[in-house]
């Protein structure tokens, strides 16, 4: 069960990464053209939203489930335990914290132009710290 779940959470990583690059990349051209906001703009931006808790939501059952998990805080002079057990979770629900509040911001805006800013700024805020916390080591 434990390597499903992590093959899963690390085959799911493509599609969150994937569909966050798409919503940032959507709401970034949408707010320079200051076109409308439409329908479309808005499932992108749910899509990724949906896939990135999904993620995290594996992502915990895998840290809980793991061999090492709570067990790996005892060597935190280890930077590839440390990265695994402490900054990657961490950093990553800090993200989908600031992705929920992108999506939440964008719902009260009333402008499309506020709109595509906060699934922008937010949503791009939390790319670039799951990017920089990925364990890229065991990715390839």
């Amino acid at each position: 069960m434990y390597d499903f779940i992590q093959k899963f959470h690390s085959g799911w990583a493509y599609l969150a990464l994937l569909l966050l690059v798409v919503a940032v990349a959507n709401s970034t051209l949408g707010f320079l053209s200051k076109r409308e906001f439409f329908a479309k703009d808005k499932k992108i931006a749910l899509f990724a939203l949906i896939v990135t808790h999904i993620q995290l939501t594996v992502g915990l059952v895998l840290y809980f489930l793991s061999p090492l998990g709570l067990s790996a805080f005892g060597d935190m002079k280890n930077a590839a335990l440390r990265l695994t057990s402490l900054e990657h979770p961490l950093t990553n629900v800090i993200a989908i914290i600031l992705i929920t509040i992108g999506w939440s911001k964008h719902k009260k805006a009333l402008e499309g132009k506020n709109k595509f800013k906060a699934i922008a700024i937010f949503y791009g805020l939390g790319l670039l710290l799951i990017l920089s916390r990925i364990p890229w080591s065991l990715w390839f």
